[in-house]
């Protein structure tokens, strides 16, 4: 399977603006049914706290998702804001829609909320916190692979990522918007998260500025060993690569790190 990481310069609280760019991307990329693709966190709007303005009340980016999973044949995993009825704060959410379903549905297949809001940047001002991890499944047979969300923030807590394996995952897939004053970070994290969990880890930055910051794009498709199977530059452009779910049950098995883990309450 193949998956296609997004890396563009979100337009500032403009939905209609970015899925025009998305599909702009996407189109360009080699597409073919059952692939994933991967966008950064809030992808329809940039990292605001008007969630007011900004939260997917109307379902329009719901809608988009859902559409170009259907016209792409393909997985799609993107990012939205909600707000919970009768709530003060928005869910920032990772949302995943399949192709194959009805028309006009919009259910996702799966739902996370970030656990972790970036308290430094004001996040939990605007935004509650999730509780539990989520979890999705790609492909069939020895093809098959376990996914688990992630977004952002949450790359600094490997906890996480713990429980994440103990729960099945094999692939982590994290959107964000990680400013470049921290872009070493962001990259030494990512690999991290790979080599101590054998699992595929995909991180999908967004390039570009908003009003208070830059980011230095970085999106990385990273291998169960920690080897780069693919990286961008801080430039617009759709990171393609092969994700090969054997891999992964191939160096746990040669090298159980994961099946050595003590602790395991997290």
């Amino acid at each position: 399977m193949r998956v296609h990481l997004v890396q563009f310069d979100i337009q500032w609280e403009s939905p209609e603006a970015n899925f025009e760019r998305v599909r702009s991307l996407v189109d360009d990329c080699g597409t073919q049914a059952g692939d994933l693709i991967a966008l950064p966190e809030l992808f329809d709007s940039g990292f605001t706290l008007n969630t007011q303005h900004s939260c997917d009340s109307s379902g329009r980016t719901l809608a988009f998702l859902s559409k170009l999973a259907q016209d792409t044949g393909c997985f799609v995993h993107g990012s939205r804001s909600i707000m919970p009825a009768g709530s003060g704060r928005a869910l920032n959410c990772a949302t995943v829609m399949e192709p194959g379903m009805e028309s006009g549905s919009t259910d996702p297949i799966c739902e996370y909320y970030k656990i972790h809001p970036f308290s430094i940047g004001r996040e939990l001002e605007a935004y509650q916190g999730g509780d539990e991890l989520s979890r999705y499944t790609m492909g069939h047979g020895e093809d098959q692979i376990h996914i688990c969300p992630a977004i952002c923030y949450d790359l600094r807590f490997p906890e996480l990522f713990r429980k994440g394996v103990a729960e099945g995952a094999e692939m982590f897939v994290l959107g964000a918007n990680w400013p470049v004053a921290r872009q070493h970070h962001w990259r030494t994290l990512l690999i991290a998260r790979a080599i101590e969990n054998q699992a595929f880890v995909l991180g999908i930055n967004r390039c570009g500025d908003d009003p208070s910051l830059h980011y230095g794009g970085g999106t990385i498709a990273i291998g169960p060993k920690g080897e780069i199977l693919g990286e961008l530059d801080d430039q617009q452009g759709v990171l393609s690569v092969e994700i090969d779910p054997s891999l992964v049950h191939q160096w746990r098995r040669k090298f159980p790190a994961v099946d050595d883990i003590k602790i395991r309450s997290f």
